[in-house]
């Protein structure tokens, strides 16, 4: 439906009058951050304080009007969308983003040139788009998300985001049995390996002399244990934890690489990859202002 529609992306288009467009026509659209991520909760919504919406699955603005809760922000109301509380999120968007359970489609996510091979090989042929690295696969009807399938490939669905790169090529096929499997597959009680990543450097300058020791160390014990609960929303679960982390003790220098580098292996565990690690991390920081 929506992925027909012939949008231009040149120099003179801005994001905001490309989401214009897209809502009218029924796509839920949300701004991204230069990093391809959400926008973070604002001050009036951590932890959800604004009431949201129940368990966040549905998009749509809350109380807060601000594009400040990921996916669920996504909306079709134009006059939301070009209001002024979202007009500093559209200043220091890098991309346009939408909920693709919203639209009635499933994003199957390729992200490299060994993922498509895979596809090509395996998945019935349907509309793609091109991405920086791969392919989007673009299916009509919708399923729960679900991060690391297998290796470079995400199913982007209910509850997540995907970033619009045009309306892609070819006719869109239904969603099939054999991508609703992928979803299914038994979970395996072998933790998975971590693979080999790049730790960001810790973020502060100084000796924390404001948290004890102990304090650091449940606080990273923690984060590590709400990745690793995750039983959705992995990518915004892993951003959220990131920025909590940082927000305690990202300016005053006791963050260390082993510390990073745990909250890295729980996010790998949970399918994330090393880009998507070191892109939730920075994220995170520029969000906090580091």
């Amino acid at each position: 439906m929506t992925h027909a529609i012939p949008i231009r992306r040149d120099a003179r288009t801005s994001h905001l009058n490309v989401a214009l467009r897209l809502a009218a026509r029924g796509l839920p659209v949300l701004p991204l951050r230069v990093g391809k991520g959400p926008f973070g909760n604002c001050r009036n919504c951590t932890d959800n304080a604004c009431g949201g919406r129940p368990n966040m699955r549905t998009p749509g603005p809350c109380r807060c009007p601000w594009p400040c809760h990921a996916w669920a922000a996504a909306t079709t109301d134009t006059t939301v969308i070009s209001s002024p509380a979202w007009k500093t999120g559209w200043k220091y968007a890098g991309a346009v983003g939408y909920h693709p359970g919203g639209a009635g489609v499933t994003v199957v996510d390729l992200d490299d040139a060994a993922a498509v091979d895979w596809a090509r090989g395996n998945l019935p042929a349907t509309r793609t788009v091109v991405t920086t690295r791969g392919e989007h696969w673009i299916y009509q009807g919708t399923m729960r998300s679900v991060n690391g399938i297998r290796e470079g490939v995400d199913l982007k669905s209910l509850m997540s985001y995907a970033r619009w790169l045009g309306p892609g090529t070819g006719a869109l096929a239904g969603l099939p049995d054999v991508v609703r499997a992928l979803a299914e597959k038994e979970p395996t009680t072998a933790r998975p390996a971590p693979r080999a990543v790049t730790v960001p450097p810790p973020a502060g300058g100084g000796k924390c002399r404001h948290r004890s020791p102990t304090y650091l160390e449940r606080g990273v014990a923690m984060a590590e244990q709400r990745i690793t609960d995750a039983t959705s929303a992995v990518h915004a679960t892993v951003y959220r934890t990131f920025l909590a982390v940082l927000s305690a003790h990202g300016r005053c220098g006791c963050l260390t690489e082993t510390h990073i580098g745990r909250l890295f292996s729980a996010a790998q565990a949970k399918g994330e990859s090393p880009r998507h690690c070191t892109d939730a991390w920075t994220n995170a920081r520029t969000a906090l202002g580091m």
